[in-house]
């Protein structure tokens, strides 16, 4: 068996997302309180623990990849990669529910529920970047994105990883709950997996990518809307994120080249 063929890869990767989950929430399940106030805390930090042990392992003793392929950069361009994803993210987000109350499809929460709120922002920060962000984005951005890439176009990599990641979230806990709302849901997800992909390809390192995801969550919580027809908040949403990974994908630097210039894995702009 041929662990980096795509099928295979594919397959791993959804299995270590669940795996990362479970090997990281059991021991804190087991070992505190649901009430204690350690229990979301070490959660959180144990499933980006286990996310990190679980593609080590994967890339060592079943790919023989090397670990820097995953694109976690140590560069000065960490920091700023990941500030600019994290406004890149959270505009979609922003700009999807402004146009959405605008059309009267949704409306803003309240402002006291938003005040009452922020004292926890940090803490909910926190758990949105170590239990979701950067673990999936670890997984399928930065392992499965270098993976793909030693054997599909660049283009082929984009689709597989955004595709494959928004398939899996029909199964997740949101507000859809209706057949048409629950493929919207996984469509909205394959758009903001494109724009966290077109990231990774534009800079070749993975911290771009987990701010574009952490700001969607960031918006969410700063701005939240109430659902109305949420069906369509859901197709303006896809709209934004699918347009922000354009953008992100095909901008360029002042000097008129594309920021993927030529690393392995990334699409180049002709033109």
């Amino acid at each position: 068996m041929k662990v980096t063929h795509p099928v295979w890869a594919v397959l791993i990767t959804v299995v270590a997302t669940f795996a990362q989950v479970i090997a990281g929430v059991a021991p804190v399940m087991l070992l505190l309180d649901p009430d204690s106030v350690l229990y979301r805390p070490l959660g959180m930090i144990a499933i980006t623990l286990a996310s990190l042990g679980l593609v080590y392992l994967i890339r060592r003793f079943l790919g023989r990849q090397s670990w820097e392929g995953v694109g976690l950069t140590s560069s000065w361009r960490a920091v700023p990669q990941l500030l600019l994803g994290t406004v890149a993210g959270a505009g979609a987000v922003s700009a999807a529910s402004a146009l959405s109350v605008a059309l009267g499809v949704t409306v803003w929460e309240s402002e006291e529920t938003v005040a009452a709120q922020l004292p926890y922002l940090p803490l909910a920060i926190a758990f949105a970047l170590l239990s979701q962000a950067f673990p999936e984005e670890l997984l399928w951005r930065g392992h499965l994105f270098d993976t793909l890439s030693g054997r599909l176009s660049p283009q082929t990599v984009l689709i597989v990883v955004s595709v494959g990641f928004g398939a899996l979230h029909i199964i997740s806990q949101s507000a859809a709950d209706t057949p048409v709302e629950r493929v919207l849901y996984v469509l909205q997800a394959i758009a903001l997996g494109f724009a966290c992909a077109a990231a990774r390809a534009r800079t070749n390192a993975l911290w771009m990518a987990v701010g574009v995801h952490l700001g969607l969550h960031l918006a969410n919580l700063l701005l939240p809307t109430k659902d109305i027809r949420y069906d369509a908040q859901l197709i303006i949403l896809t709209g934004t994120l699918s347009l922000t990974g354009l953008f992100i994908l095909f901008s360029r630097r002042r000097n008129g080249t594309t920021a993927a210039g030529s690393a392995p894995g990334e699409i180049k702009v002709d033109g």
